[in-house]
């Protein structure tokens, strides 16, 4: 995958791409990062990048210009249209199945804003998709697009150690992940629950079932609307239920 970041702070991403899990997507060549400061493509004398709002109002808007010309050139060339994905507040929650939809895809730039927003023709005319962490307002979408890439690198073949991790993750399934124990089995009196340590590999599996049911209905009732529960799944969660917890 190609990954390319257009923003006004290119060291911000510095320290994210070369540590962890990033790192060492890129050095197993699963992943090609690319951060390019826009205000390059700018085609002034002073480089300037923004301007006031037609209309008058507070703060300065993204002028189109320079963002346009950065995009056509990181897609001259490409075999496969990119996807353009604009980091904003306005935009689609972020969500794992989006990671893994993005996780599919060849190319993307990610588009980070600064000041009051970005020149509607942006929107309109260049990007494929809008992205928004959160409902809340940040300084710019430079921590934004960190948290989509990391979301999306971790999926990519190979990346983890074992493949098997996102398919459990949190949200993958549709449920939250239950909970997880290591060494020592007995810390400080708090002991590890006894199904673990019983080498019954099917009960293991019905026990970090369960508990991910009763997590999901204790944290996050309202993803049960979003998923199909098995008939067996269906009475477990009926039992978590009058348990009361």
């Amino acid at each position: 995958m190609k990954i390319d970041v257009l923003t006004l702070f290119p060291e911000m991403f510095d320290g994210v791409f070369g540590s962890s899990i990033l790192k060492k997507a890129a050095e197993k060549g699963a992943v090609d990062y690319n951060v390019v400061n826009f205000r390059e493509f700018a085609d002034n004398k002073h480089k300037t990048v923004d301007d006031y709002p037609y209309g008058g109002g507070a703060g300065m808007v993204l002028k189109p210009q320079p963002i346009f010309d950065a995009v056509q050139a990181l897609s001259e060339g490409a075999s496969v249209r990119p996807r353009v994905i604009l980091l904003c507040p306005q935009g689609e929650r972020h969500s794992q199945r989006k990671a893994e939809e993005l996780a599919e895809e060849e190319h993307l730039i990610f588009i980070c804003g600064h000041y009051e927003g970005y020149d509607e023709r942006i929107r309109e005319h260049l990007v494929t998709d809008e992205l928004s962490i959160g409902d809340f307002i940040l300084t710019g979408g430079e921590l934004g697009a960190m948290v989509v890439i990391d979301s999306v690198v971790r999926l990519l073949p190979e990346v983890l150690g074992n493949e098997e991790s996102h398919r459990k993750d949190s949200f993958s399934t549709g449920l939250l992940e239950h909970p997880h124990y290591t060494r020592p089995a007995d810390f400080r009196g708090h002991k590890v629950p006894d199904v673990l340590i019983s080498g019954n590999h099917k009960l293991i599996e019905e026990w970090r079932t369960k508990e991910s049911l009763r997590r999901t209905w204790n944290r996050r009732p309202d993803l049960f609307e979003a998923i199909e529960l098995e008939p067996v799944q269906r009475k477990w969660l009926e039992e978590i239920k009058k348990e009361g917890r």
